[in-house]
């Protein structure tokens, strides 16, 4: 069959970057990726991962960090890895 469809979609830059670094390293392309992806949606009528509503604690936790309560920032990573004892 021939493949003339196209999807497209709009994406934060540094996540296609990511995910396409792992498609590099299994040897896939990105439309190879989709393909998949599309296949396995068809074969098991549904997404080819759990989706699942978090719980309230992580909700909460979700909440506190997205306005900043409870936020560690570190300049670099040894600066972390020392406060957390590594």
């Amino acid at each position: 069959m021939s493949k003339t469809a196209v999807v497209r979609a709009r994406l934060e830059p540094a996540l296609k970057k990511s995910a396409e670094k792992v498609f590099a390293q299994l040897g896939l392309t990105t439309s190879e990726a989709i393909n998949l992806l599309y296949r396995q949606v068809v074969l098991t009528r549904s997404l080819p991962f759990p989706l699942r509503m978090p719980n309230e604690a992580t909700q909460q936790a979700l909440r506190k960090t997205q306005r900043g309560i409870g936020v560690k920032r570190y300049p670099d990573k040894m600066t972390l890895f020392k406060d957390l004892g590594l």
